[in-house]
């Protein structure tokens, strides 16, 4: 239960990280300046297997429509993907990805929309970052320094998603949920000291637990996603912002589950996460406006 008494001596326990500073950056291109507050990334999908229907998009011109409304509702960043992370859903080969998504970056960028692009193909990410994006939302392992170098010469941000395996398509099973922060700080200190010593100087760091694909939607798969994001202010310490992924529970919320987003915004508050991506924007949003009023 989501309670004081369960979360005071969480909080007391992992004070230290709870209170940790961690660094604030801009993005001149775009007039956008990210400090330790919550911001919404809102997800535009060019997938037709994306789980999330009301988040696909089937043409340019749906997914220009969605992005500049998504940027009008609050949303800070665009986050665009051309291949779903489902278990049953089709690999999309590279040149597919870059020619579903490269249109949609480039009008977006053209329009001054901060677009992050999430892939685990540095293919992808070259050829997007080309075309105007600002972000790189990897979810996958990537050790080519020069990948990173990349990244820092167009003065991009980069979002580092814990993943078990090689990335988020991968079948690894996940760590024991009271064992998985040890395991994402072991990985995240070294994904960030390959990203540093290429002189990336806009990060953000990201649990990765909307990849627990192991797990169906069901009461485990619920308490292991709630749990995380509750915990997720333990990688504070590591000095960098911290994204989450709002989770969408069909099993608990049923025919109501476009409002379990709501619902996961406001324990992504309590836990100071800096980044929640987000299926709906105008759900969301006014939960994080609360931090204007608090």
């Amino acid at each position: 239960m989501i309670s004081a008494d369960r979360l005071l001596p969480l909080w007391t326990k992992y004070q230290d990280a709870l209170e940790a500073p961690v660094r604030s950056f801009e993005f001149p291109r775009f007039k956008k300046r990210f400090e330790d507050r919550t911001y919404q990334m809102g997800v535009l999908n060019l997938s037709p297997d994306s789980s999330y229907r009301e988040t696909v998009c089937h043409t340019f011109e749906a997914a220009l429509y969605r992005g500049k409304r998504m940027t009008l509702e609050g949303a800070a960043m665009v986050d665009v993907g051309g291949e779903s992370t489902g278990e049953t859903a089709e690999i999309v080969a590279v040149a597919r990805q870059i020619d579903r998504m490269r249109p949609v970056v480039a009008a977006l960028a053209s329009e001054n929309i901060l677009v992050s692009v999430e892939t685990y193909h540095p293919e992808v990410a070259a050829a997007l970052l080309e075309a105007g994006a600002g972000v790189v939302n990897l979810t996958g392992r990537v050790d080519d320094r020069s990948f990173y170098e990349m990244i820092a010469k167009h003065e991009a941000g980069l979002i580092l998603c814990y993943t078990p395996g090689e990335n988020a398509r991968s079948s690894d099973v996940l760590p024991p949920a009271d064992d998985i922060f040890d395991h994402q700080l072991v990985f995240f200190k070294e994904r960030l000291s390959l990203a540093e010593a290429a002189g990336i100087e806009r990060l953000w760091v990201d649990p990765g637990f909307g990849f627990a694909l192991n797990l169906p939607d069901s009461p485990d798969r619920i308490r292991y996603q709630t749990d995380s994001i509750l915990q997720s202010f333990r990688l504070r310490q590591l000095g960098w912002p911290v994204t989450v992924q709002l989770t969408g529970a069909v099993y608990l919320f049923r025919d109501e589950v476009r409002v379990a987003q709501t619902s996961a915004a406001t324990i992504a508050l309590m836990s100071k996460a800096n980044l929640v991506r987000s299926h709906e924007v105008p759900r969301v949003q006014p939960v994080l406006n609360l931090q204007d009023y608090a």
